[in-house]
C-alpha cells in the first residue's frame, strides 16, 4: 500500500515537471491576436510568464504535499480540487511560454522538491494551519500577479488575459481555505513566505 502510494506520488511530479500539462477551458485570450513586441518586451514577457509557471509548479507541490499530511476528507478534497485548477494555470503559462518563444525554469525540479517539503510539512502541523498557510499563499501569489498586471508590456493582452484568469482564481482557492477554516498565520510566518517567494522570482527571471 505504501509502495502504491509512493509510486502515484512520484508518477504526478513526473507528469508536472516533464509533461505537458492539459487543460479543459480554453486557454485565456486565445482568440486575441499575437501582440507586436520588441526584443526587450518580448523578454520580459517571457521572464514573467516563466515566473508565473514556475510558481504553478510550485502550487503542484505544495497541494500534493498538504494532501499527503492532511487526513480530514473535505480538506483533502478541496485542495485536490484546486490543484486540478493550478494544473490549468500550468498549462496556460507553458503555452503562452512557447508562443513567446520563452523557456521553462532550469530549477523546475528544485523548486518541486522544496515546494513538496513545505507543503507536507504545513500538512502535518495540523488542518487549520494547513488551510491558513494555503489562503495566506494564494494572498501573497494574488499579489504578485497584481504586480505582473502593471509589469507586463501593455500590448500583451494574451499574457494579461492569463494573468488575470490566475488571479480570479487564486481568489477563490484563498476564499474556500477560509471557509474550511483557516487559521490566520503568524506575522513571522508570512514574512517568511514573502521571502522565500521574492528570492524564487528574483531567480526564475533569469534561470
Amino acid at each position: 500500500m505504501i509502495v502504491d502510494r509512493l509510486v502515484i506520488e512520484f508518477d504526478k511530479a513526473l507528469r508536472t515537471l516533464f509533461v505537458p500539462a492539459p487543460t479543459t477551458r480554453e486557454v485565456p485570450g486565445s482568440e486575441r491576436p499575437e501582440a507586436t513586441l520588441s526584443d526587450a518586451e518580448r523578454a520580459h514577457s517571457q521572464a514573467l510568464m516563466r515566473i508565473n509557471h514556475v510558481g504553478e509548479i510550485c502550487a503542484q507541490a505544495l497541494y500534493q504535499g498538504q494532501a499527503l499530511g492532511c487526513d480530514d476528507p473535505e480538506i483533502k478534497q478541496a485542495l485536490q480540487q484546486a490543484a486540478y485548477e493550478e494544473t490549468e494555470h500550468l498549462a496556460w503559462t507553458e503555452r503562452r511560454l512557447a508562443e513567446l518563444h520563452g523557456r521553462t525554469s532550469l530549477l523546475n525540479p528544485l523548486w518541486y522538491l522544496g515546494a513538496l517539503t513545505i507543503g507536507f510539512a504545513a500538512g502535518k502541523v495540523g488542518d487549520a494551519w494547513s488551510l491558513g498557510f494555503l489562503a495566506e499563499t494564494e494572498r501573497q501569489v494574488e499579489a504578485h500577479l497584481d504586480a505582473h498586471l502593471s509589469d507586463l508590456p501593455w500590448q500583451d493582452s494574451r499574457s494579461r488575459a492569463i494573468v488575470e484568469q490566475m488571479r480570479v482564481d487564486e481568489i477563490s482557492h484563498a476564499a474556500t481555505a477560509v471557509r474550511l477554516g483557516a487559521r490566520e498565520l503568524p506575522g513571522a510566518a508570512r514574512l517568511a513566505m514573502q521571502l522565500v517567494s521574492r528570492t524564487m522570482t528574483r531567480t526564475a527571471y533569469y534561470v
